[in-house]
């Protein structure tokens, strides 16, 4: 495994908010290097009945993983009330209210879903940081 670090949640992107959400859903994942001018990537194991295969994990741009976890998690979305504002996704639990921003609902929604799960700060693989 590589070296982690700490980074605050509200500052989660890309591939490294991808690696904090499976974290939080207590998902296995793994990083695929570089290559092919390609930055770091997170995968994870997708099993069906019979065979498992290695799959992108995005869900911080990808709506078909990310709209089950918005419905599981029960996150609420707000849509940003100007050109200079962002979305904004919440969670209400019994620990409390998690809201956080993001430049589109994906990244507001899985910024929450981390937050309330993993907290203000989490640790990603240095790898994975812009």
């Amino acid at each position: 495994m590589t070296d982690l670090i700490e980074v605050k949640t509200a500052d989660l992107v890309g591939h490294g908010l991808d690696w904090a959400v499976a974290q939080a859903e207590g998902l296995e994942v793994f990083l695929a290097g570089p290559q092919y001018k390609v930055p770091w990537r997170v995968f994870w194991k997708k099993r069906g009945q019979a065979l498992a295969w290695d799959v992108l994990y995005n869900p911080h741009e990808d709506w078909p993983l990310c709209g089950p976890l918005i419905a599981k998690n029960m996150v609420s979305l707000h849509c940003p009330q100007s050109t200079d504002d962002v979305w904004a996704g919440w969670i209400i639990t019994g620990q409390g209210e998690f809201c956080q921003g993001g430049d589109t609902a994906l990244i507001a929604a899985c910024r929450a879903i981390v937050a309330a799960k993993l907290g203000d700060t989490v640790q990603i693989p240095k790898e994975l940081m812009p």
